[in-house]
């Protein structure tokens, strides 16, 4: 998967590699997920109570979610003797949507509780509404705990809540110590991040400061795409407007996105590299450049990439300004075999306590904003970034994020201006104006407009 949201849905798995807690520690490797999804039986202590036939609810995910690595599931069965909980997944979402359309269409072949990441959350909740089940009235269920753009996200054009959310990507830039200490900027994570405080410009301007004494062999930052996306995850409006009409060539924000992004390119500030590709997992390893727009589940890609003898020559700090990149939600379709005990799951697989539990066993950064006081995010640190204090400072992006529209096809949208646009900029010199024009149509034929 190569999405503009959350390029994680392709890497789950290796947020187990980051040692988040000072709690608790888990190391978990990447699962291989099967070509076709197979259901893997979750531990069922106990047996039932007598005169009551068991219930298997069914969840259907992409990639390594983590639920079932985090005990959930287990611990799910242990509080409810009489219900077992089963697991699909497909390792990749671009798969694996396609085919939950297909069922919800049909009203076959569902599981009880699906996945649904965010690029694709608002094509779900606004043309499959009366396919699923309404979750936000649910005992236990609170506006409140959650962050307010992400229980947006989960609602359909009617009000209903549909989708409750999992986790979320908060941004933040994580760049290497020593490869600033050389280019003579400073090194700690505050001074790090009043470079750029308020501004994404800034953040151009201490890359050119960068350039100025750059070790040989190193740039600034990965590549144009990546600091496109993170420009535009932190805008207000982005590819729809709040009536859902389409404004990606008529929003401003998004053209100068574009051309900061590019500009990028254009002074040298890039390695030039497409991100998700061997290419940019190479760099990681050689340190070939010193930052890199920096969502919560990047941590654990970046630690496996760079292995050990990144250590401690990492570290994060705060985003010129609060954006999100990614995360997910959990859906019940009203088709499914069990969509009432089935909504009931998926309630409390997304309550508070639940996803402060995944934060700390697999690095999901929780999208309930009610779990941040719990000690196992407000006290989570990640040694291997110089023990930087992940849990409050992706709290404080997180609470800062602004309230942008989501469309039906944001992640299309974000992907064709990624790797269509500016990887051509990126890595072949186009110009950016000529770039800009030739995507836009690019986008209009994937939209069929």
């Amino acid at each position: 998967m190569r999405s503009g949201w959350r390029r994680a849905g392709a890497y789950r798995g290796g947020l187990a590699l980051v040692l988040f807690l000072l709690v608790a520690l888990l190391a978990a490797g990447c699962a291989t997920d099967p070509a076709e999804p197979s259901p893997v039986p979750a531990h069922r202590p106990g047996g039932h109570p007598a005169g009551r036939r068991p219930v298997t609810l069914t969840v259907g995910v992409f990639g390594t979610f983590g639920l079932r690595e985090a005990g959930l599931y287990e611990e799910y069965e242990r509080l409810h003797p009489g219900i077992a909980v089963r697991q699909t997944s497909l390792t990749r979402n671009d798969v694996y949507y396609p085919q939950l359309l297909t069922h919800l269409a049909a009203g076959s072949g569902l599981a009880d509780v699906q996945a649904v990441e965010v690029g694709n959350i608002a094509e779900v909740v606004t043309t499959q509404a009366g396919r699923l089940v309404e979750l936000g009235t649910l005992p236990g269920v609170d506006r409140r705990a959650f962050l307010p753009w992400k229980w947006a996200q989960g609602t359909g054009p009617d009000g209903r809540v549909l989708a409750l959310g999992t986790d979320i990507g908060p941004g933040a830039v994580c760049y290497r110590k020593d490869l600033f200490a050389r280019a003579g900027l400073p090194t700690g994570r505050d001074a790090v991040g009043r470079l750029w405080a308020g501004d994404w410009r800034k953040y151009r301007a201490a890359g050119l400061r960068y350039r100025e004494r750059a070790p040989a062999g190193t740039a600034f930052t990965d590549s144009a795409s990546g600091v496109l996306a993170a420009v535009v995850a932190s805008a207000p409006l982005r590819y729809y407007d709040t009536r859902g009409a389409l404004v990606v060539a008529a929003n401003p924000a998004v053209r100068e996105a574009w051309d900061l992004a590019a500009s990028f390119a254009r002074q040298g500030l890039t390695a030039r590299l497409q991100q998700f590709t061997p290419d940019w997992d190479q760099a990681f390893a050689h340190g070939a450049f010193a930052t890199v727009a920096c969502p919560a589940w990047m941590l654990g890609y970046i630690q496996d990439k760079t292995g050990p003898a990144g250590r401690g020559r990492w570290d994060v700090a705060t985003a010129p300004r609060p954006g999100n990149w990614g995360g997910s939600f959990l859906v019940v379709p009203a088709e499914g075999r069990h969509p009432a005990e089935a909504a009931r799951l998926a309630a409390w697989l997304t309550a508070p306590a639940q996803q402060a539990r995944l934060f700390a066993r697999r690095g999901s950064f929780p999208s309930a904003s009610a779990a941040y006081p719990l000690p196992e995010v407000a006290a989570a640190r990640a040694p291997y970034f110089g023990d930087a204090p992940v849990g409050t400072l992706y709290a404080e992006a997180a609470r800062g994020v602004p309230q942008a529209p989501v469309g039906p096809k944001d992640a299309l949208i974000a992907q064709t201006l990624a790797d269509t646009g500016m990887l051509q900029i990126d890595q072949t010199s186009r110009d950016p104006a000529d770039a800009w024009h030739a995507t836009l149509k690019t986008l209009d034929n994937a939209l069929d407009r």
